[in-house]
């Protein structure tokens, strides 16, 4: 088990800083209108500058790229199969595949850092935090501090690494009598530097508890918003962790889900000028903005200070919004720590030899609670939650 920790965590560190050290070079040095099509460059070209809302345009990948002060976010959608009796694929659906590194589409989903069940078994973070927003399917979670939980179907896990945490993160493939269709964004967001060695804390913003903003258009054409971060007409979102850049409303940190209704349209709100603000489109087959179309699955980077008039194709179309005001501050990042220097970092992994970070409590890394257990949340402190 020490052998196969330790390739683990090597596997999983180099993997994400190949992600998050091309993607901050990438935010830093692309001009935007280097990701135009010629023929949205030449749409672009027609409005004054001042005037355009769009900022840059890129195809969507496995990874996302996203600005500060967010740091990584990923799209899962996997189709897994029926579970066997211990929550796992039947076994000769994994051959073929790179356990322990399979991030290869093959069938429609994917292995991840799991033997035997599909997910992330235990690995440290320290300096940031995740949010963890399951559209479909439940994730199991376990940590280092003696927490666990069981969660999806619209609810969101937002955890604060602070000075250092273990913690997994599974898909059992609960049911035995159908397929289990997991989606789920993981969302990263930085901690400033005065907030990155607090206590570790994680938070459930369960779906039942997040609020929809609704609006009709004149043709009666639905929007729904689910605000998961920020604050949207009438509609705020739940309290985020006491230590979140989120934490500040003069921040202006939102996550909203939009869903827009064949052939509608809505209009995004302005915000302030020192906002970063990025749209996710997701799904559906094209969407226009401010005049401008927009194919499937592309990320638009936009002036937060303006209005930006949406209006979808026949299928509709879902969008993720990530937006905030920049922490401004050096980032360093290897593997799952994010801090602010590469003293900070050697630190980062001299505490985790040595600590362990509160060790590993559970019989197994890829831990997996009992089937018959529903949605439920324990809490370091004893607290529980139960649904």
């Amino acid at each position: 088990m020490k052998k196969s920790r330790r390739n683990f965590l090597g596997k999983f560190g180099l993997g994400l800083a190949s992600v998050l050290g091309g993607t901050y070079q990438s935010l830093a040095k692309n001009d935007p209108s280097d990701n135009l099509t010629d023929k949205t460059k030449k749409m672009k070209n027609q409005q004054p500058q001042e005037t355009n809302p769009i900022l840059s345009i890129k195809p969507l990948g496995f990874q996302w790229e996203t600005a500060d002060p967010f740091l990584f976010c990923v799209h899962h959608d996997d189709k897994f199969p029926k579970g066997n009796e211990q929550m796992e694929p039947d076994p000769s659906l994994l051959e073929g595949r790179n356990i322990g590194q399979d991030f290869m589409l093959k069938d429609g989903w994917r292995m991840y850092h799991g033997e035997t069940i599909p997910g992330f078994p235990g690995h440290p973070h320290r300096g940031f935090e995740t949010i963890t927003v399951v559209r479909k399917g439940m994730v199991d979670h376990a940590d280092s501090l003696g927490g666990a939980g069981r969660y999806g179907d619209g609810d969101v896990q937002w955890m604060t690494a602070g000075k250092g945490v273990q913690h997994s993160e599974m898909f059992p493939l609960i049911h035995q009598d159908k397929d289990n269709h997991m989606e789920l964004f993981q969302i990263w967001i930085n901690l400033p530097k005065k907030d990155k060695m607090v206590n570790a804390h994680y938070k459930m913003l369960w779906g039942e508890d997040i609020p929809n903003y609704n609006y009709k258009d004149a043709q009666g054409k639905l929007t729904e918003v689910e605000v998961i971060a920020g604050v949207l007409d009438n509609q705020k979102a739940p309290a985020p962790p006491p230590n979140s850049w989120a934490a500040e409303e003069s921040h202006e940190v939102a996550v909203w889900n939009i869903r827009i209704e064949g052939n509608g349209t809505w209009t995004l709100p302005k915000g302030s000028a020192a906002v970063n603000r990025t749209l996710y489109f997701y799904e559906g087959d094209h969407l226009e903005l401010g005049g401008t179309t927009i194919a499937s699955y592309h990320a638009v980077v936009v002036k937060a200070d303006q209005e930006l008039s949406i209006k979808v194709g026949d299928s509709g179309a879902k969008i993720l919004l990530l937006q905030g005001k920049p922490i401004n501050e050096p980032v360093v990042q290897h593997g799952p720590f994010v801090m602010n220097t590469r003293q900070e970092i050697q630190q980062a992994f001299a505490d985790y030899q040595q600590t362990r970070f509160g060790g590993w409590p559970w019989a197994r890394y890829d831990q997996v609670h009992a089937r018959n257990l529903g949605r439920f949340a324990k809490h370091a402190d004893g607290t529980e939650e139960i649904k």
